[in-house]
């Protein structure tokens, strides 16, 4: 899911089990495509900030599947394990303003639906 957050462009998803399991996650390439330029088995690295300003950085493959779409997968193994990550949490990535690095930055957000008062809310994880 693609949205424009404050003029800022963003893309966002649900992690699923699997992502949660394997601490990576994956995007097809039509979402992520204004951000970074397809080139099968190519690696590119993602500057983040988390919620606390703290800085990470994360390791992304391109894939071609003459099966499934292309792809991105995206390793965040250790960001993953401390943030303890489950299944249907939603993680957004919002671009920053980029200076002449090579790496592209982002800001993440990630979010978590509980209840409330028997009402379903998303709430910011702070951790």
């Amino acid at each position: 899911m693609e949205n424009q957050e404050q003029g800022r462009r963003t893309f966002s998803k649900r992690l699923t089990p699997i992502e949660v399991e394997k601490r990576i996650i994956l995007f097809f390439y039509t979402v992520v495509a204004e951000f970074f330029e397809f080139e099968e088995g190519r690696q590119f690295f993602m500057d983040v900030t988390d919620n606390l300003r703290n800085e990470w950085t994360f390791v992304g493959t391109f894939h071609a599947n003459n099966i499934v779409e292309n792809h991105v997968s995206i390793n965040w193994a250790q960001f993953s394990l401390e943030k303890r990550l489950k299944t249907n949490d939603e993680v957004s990535f919002i671009e920053k303003p980029q200076d002449n690095g090579p790496w592209k930055k982002f800001k993440v957000i990630i979010k978590r639906k509980i209840k409330l008062f028997g009402q379903d809310i998303w709430g910011e994880l702070m951790v």
